[in-house]
């Protein structure tokens, strides 16, 4: 029988790091949801309302969960490509630029080929499919054949998309007004929209994935050490190619549901889709050396931005007060995740 002795000053803890680590994400969001109802609830105390129950919050309505839901789809699935990226050690800054042309060519796509899904338009969604792992491939081999860091390869990469949309619109706005596919929003099933569910979908395609093919195991060996993994016969270069070129399908998929979202495609669609993607990643628990975390880690950091973002809407604080509770929330979950034990300095 295998020697299975663990570290004696682990086992003697009631809750190890590891452990904490894990449900830490969960236990936030958690807290999150019994934390907002609460101070809604002093709000009407405060006010000497008649009805001050918990249940009658509208932070805890079915419609605000369809809300919080339907702003985390498009956010969700632009996360979940930054994800696969991170497992592998690298960074994925390209998002915004990819998402908006991906956008704008779906738009110019859709208008063109008849502005139905009932007619040849529905063309226009495998297209922009095609556009995201078209620029996800370019965003790969600029990192990897030409020796450039991944931030700043995927940055350069968010430019050129950014600058690209611009030049393809012009600055203007390509309306998407088909009710077919505006029902992505407008139709719903138990009471939450329809892309909510499509998001769902591609969450469980980004899972098997991650989990089911040799693909998705290959991330996590390249994340744990590039080195080993290369010295085991693993192709390194084609597997962190093929990473960014799956992200760059994700960050389409995003942009679909962006615009399903507003009806509209423009420049700005992949604005703030950086920040808000990044930090539900780092935030659900996926380590930015890599190899730890996956896709459902990061649907608890997207759920946990969204939850922070309505709920301080709901009762009444200020843009600035989200942005630097999410700014602390990133810098506590790389505390925590970081053995700053076996790292003597940080670059």
């Amino acid at each position: 029988m295998a020697d299975v002795t663990a570290d004696p000053a682990q086992s003697k803890r009631l809750f190890p790091r590891e452990r904490i680590i894990q449900w830490a994400p969960l236990l936030v969001l958690f807290v999150l949801l019994l934390l907002f109802p609460f101070f809604e609830w002093l709000e009407d105390f405060r006010e000497a309302k008649d009805h001050i129950y918990l249940l009658d919050s509208r932070f805890f309505s079915i419609r605000n969960a369809a809300r919080i839901a339907m702003s985390s789809a498009p956010a969700l699935m632009v996360a979940v490509g930054v994800t696969f990226i991170i497992i592998m050690g690298s960074i994925d800054l390209s998002m915004e630029g990819t998402v908006s042309v991906c956008a704008v060519i779906f738009a110019f796509a859709f208008i063109a080929w008849g502005g139905t899904i009932l007619s040849w338009a529905w063309l226009a969604i495998p297209v922009a499919m095609l556009v995201g792992a078209a620029m996800g491939f370019v965003n790969g081999i600029v990192h990897v054949k030409l020796k450039i860091p991944s931030f700043m390869a995927s940055l350069a990469m968010g430019f050129v998309g950014t600058g690209l949309a611009l030049l393809l619109t012009g600055g203007d706005r390509i309306r998407v007004e088909d009710p077919i596919f505006r029902s992505l929003l407008t139709e719903r099933w138990f009471n939450f929209p329809v892309m909510c569910y499509v998001a769902l979908a591609f969450l469980l395609i980004a899972w098997f994935i991650q989990s089911r093919t040799t693909l998705g195991r290959n991330f996590y060996a390249v994340g744990g050490g590039e080195e080993l993994a290369h010295a085991s016969g693993l192709n390194v270069e084609r597997v962190r190619i093929m990473g960014f070129t799956l992200a760059g399908v994700f960050f389409a998929v995003g942009a679909l549901l962006a615009v399903g979202r507003i009806g509209i495609a423009e420049t700005a669609t992949g604005n703030n889709f950086m920040f808000v993607s990044i930090t539900a990643v780092v935030v659900g628990g996926t380590a930015l050396w890599g190899g730890i975390g996956g896709v459902w880690n990061t649907l608890v950091g997207v759920l946990i931005v969204n939850v922070i973002n309505n709920g301080m809407v709901v009762i009444g604080l200020p843009g600035w007060v989200q942005d630097g509770t999410l700014g602390l929330l990133v810098i506590a979950a790389v505390v925590m995740s970081t053995d700053r034990q076996s790292v003597s300095f940080v670059k």
